[in-house]
């Protein structure tokens, strides 16, 4: 312990006070778990919060990130180089979108979005996002990111954003018109409480758009490159969106995003409007494409499906056992929820004693991102620890 504390010590003398740290000094990683200084192993279901979907220090990245150093690690994209383009086509191939901006992180393509869609519709269109969701935390994501604990010290935020209420039919109707340029769309809310869309809200967005020609943008930088066991969320409520937002999971641990456009908005940019120093880094593309190429030419999404729903089944049954302690499990894939009655962090923390990682959102919701690798074996270790941790919590 004492060790942990000088560790934390540091931590609190270097940096400024942005972050509620884990008290664990990881080491190392290898496949679904991590390594602590103290010689402890812990099964690994917060993955970098979606970030590590092949777990940790996989051999083809590594390999890929060596071989990309040895050449360089970094250009201008003054220059374009085959790593990247060779990463786009994937991208672009799997998404079904046609051009593509790369980032160094979602909140960035989030940014990248919103000039692009101030550019193409004007200053006077309104720009929506949904209730509880989250965008990011510049000034742009932030003032779509709908939670107010996010907000309330930050204001004033951009002017033309607006929210509508969650999954709210009447909301839509009254809001929606020819003076909307854009909504953005988690499909299924990550930090705000893996809530999912409904199909007929989905439907009648679909209509709207047709009526008036705005842009619906998915963000999928959470629930994207296979988390649901489909290559992108949006896919699970027969809709294609014109943009999509993509990040965390697409660069194999190094930082990349990506903005991804369908035709309709391919050319709005010109060169000068927008850019960046470091999006598209030639080591990061090198490890995405890895990514792209296990998740979507190795059978993963097969097994996420598969996974997923006997992980949901057994967590169902649970919540049979004790409704007086679970009252639901939301998700797709290995994107799950389970949501409590009860303090999430008080569970977080009795399951990280006993040597298994999850997250925490919105007060008391569970939240389970366990890497694509992940094997029953594994989901059966962290069920036999939960249902424990579940019996003997105490609200």
């Amino acid at each position: 312990m004492k060790n942990k504390l000088k560790f934390l010590e540091r931590e609190k003398k270097y940096f400024l006070n942005t972050y509620n740290r884990i008290p664990l000094e990881i080491t190392h990683g290898e496949g679904v778990y991590l390594y602590t200084s103290d010689g402890k192993k812990y099964l690994d279901f917060f993955t970098g919060l979606g970030v590590n979907a092949l777990g940790h220090s996989h051999s083809k990245i590594i390999k890929a990130v060596k071989d990309q150093n040895e050449k360089f690690s970094h250009l201008s994209n003054y220059y374009i180089t085959n790593i990247q383009i060779e990463f786009a086509e994937l991208l672009l191939k799997y998404s079904g979108m046609e051009k593509i901006f790369l980032t160094n992180s979602g909140t960035e393509a989030v940014e990248a979005t919103l000039k692009l869609l101030r550019k193409k519709y004007g200053p006077d269109k309104k720009i929506f996002s949904l209730t509880n969701s989250f965008h990011g935390r510049t000034y742009g994501a932030l003032s779509l990111t709908a939670r107010e604990k996010y907000r309330k010290s930050f204001k004033p935020l951009l002017p033309g954003i607006h929210q509508l209420n969650f999954n709210n039919l009447d909301d839509l109707r009254q809001n929606i018109d020819e003076t909307t340029a854009a909504i953005f769309l988690e499909f299924i809310q990550g930090e705000g409480g893996i809530n999912l869309l409904s199909q007929e809200y989905i439907n009648l967005l679909k209509d709207f758009r047709e009526n008036y020609s705005f842009a619906v943008v998915a963000d999928e930088i959470q629930s994207g490159i296979g988390r649901t066991g489909k290559g992108f969320a949006f896919e699970h409520f027969k809709i294609t969106p014109d943009i999509i937002i993509s990040a965390k999971a697409i660069g194999g641990g190094l930082p990349l995003g990506a903005l991804l456009t369908s035709g309709d908005y391919a050319d709005v940019f010109i060169p000068g409007d927008h850019g960046t120093t470091f999006g598209g880094n030639p080591v990061a593309c090198a490890a995405g494409k890895v990514v792209l190429n296990e998740v979507f030419e190795n059978d993963l999404l097969s097994s996420v499906v598969k996974l997923g729903e006997y992980l949901i089944q057994e967590l169902n049954k649970f919540k049979e056992l004790y409704p007086d302690k679970i009252k639901v499990i939301r998700g797709k894939g290995f994107m799950i929820g389970i949501e409590i009655f009860g303090a999430g962090k008080d569970v977080v923390d009795q399951m990280r004693e006993r040597n298994i990682l999850i997250n925490s959102t919105n007060e008391n919701i569970l939240k389970l991102l366990p890497p694509l690798i992940t094997t029953k074996t594994e989901i059966n270790i962290f069920l036999k620890t939960f249902e424990k941790v579940i019996k003997d919590f105490q609200l």
